[in-house]
């Protein structure tokens, strides 16, 4: 990706609110194809409202969102999904009992005739699953059986149904051990090498310097920095919690102005 090329999503200028509580305010980022943008910041920063506002899951209260450059209001994850946006949230949304195929599918089932093709989604899910290079022991088995790795890594197939665009993933590593987490990040360097953008939400500034491409640091709802991926832990910590650091422009790092984040011109490595 070039500094040059159209951004796939853009917020521009938006604002959230649950009740008094201003979860966003006034905030701009950009999206890239075949990168990984790093959205971190300290519980309560608003890092997964805009994941649900990029994903449709919330309406933002002022601003706009972009896609390829149109203005576009999302009703819904549903409506996210159809123009190119999926996500996986937290809960997975998985369900326990059913196996893989069947998670995979749900409520998207392919059909021959009146009866549902067992065969021809079997073969997808280890299709999507090969595509990851993602290791299940069988798409028959039932997701209580897989590990939280394993489970990440359906939740994923399943957002890929449809070749999105954009991947959605909030908080994936929460509650995984290291090697899991190890599997996860390994997985989302994968989706960028297949093309799709990736917006990464985490509260783990340190496993984020991975797979970033651009990491955004938000604080009480607002863009407080945004740096490259080479950015030390030292540095996005300062930028987490309002600490002042001294600028380190000769390694691209130093956060800009909330004012300007997400624009043309942001740190890449």
């Amino acid at each position: 990706m070039t500094g040059t090329e159209a951004p796939v999503v853009s917020v521009r200028g938006v604002s959230k609110s649950f009740g008094g509580v201003r979860a966003l305010v006034d905030v701009d980022v950009d999206v890239h194809e075949r990168e990984v943008l790093a959205v971190v910041g300290d519980n309560g920063a608003g890092k997964s409202t805009l994941a649900g506002v990029i994903a449709g899951a919330f309406r933002p209260d002022a601003g706009r969102l972009l896609l390829d450059g149109a203005p576009v209001v999302l009703d819904s994850p549903q409506h996210a999904r159809s123009l190119g946006v999926a996500a996986v949230f937290q809960d997975l949304a998985l369900v326990d009992d059913l196996d893989v195929v069947e998670n995979l599918f749900l409520g998207q089932e392919t059909r021959l005739g009146p009866f549902l093709d067992e065969v021809a989604m079997e073969r997808e899910a280890w299709n999507l699953l090969d595509q990851l290079a993602a290791t299940v022991p069988s798409v028959r088995l039932p997701v209580h059986a897989l590990s939280g790795g394993q489970r990440q890594v359906v939740a994923v197939a399943r957002a890929l149904l449809g070749s999105p665009r954009v991947i959605v993933l909030d908080e994936p590593t929460a509650s995984l051990g290291v090697r899991q987490a190890a599997e996860v990040l390994n997985l989302i360097e994968r989706l960028r090498e297949r093309g799709h953008a990736v917006v990464l939400v985490s509260h783990q500034a340190g496993e984020l310097q991975a797979v970033a491409d651009r990491i955004l640091v938000l604080r009480l709802g607002r863009v407080h920095g945004e740096f490259g991926g080479d950015a030390s832990y030292e540095d996005l910590l300062a930028s987490m919690t309002g600490a002042v650091r001294p600028a380190r422009t000769e390694r691209g790092t130093a956060p800009r102005d909330a004012r300007h984040a997400g624009g043309a011109g942001a740190v890449r490595r």
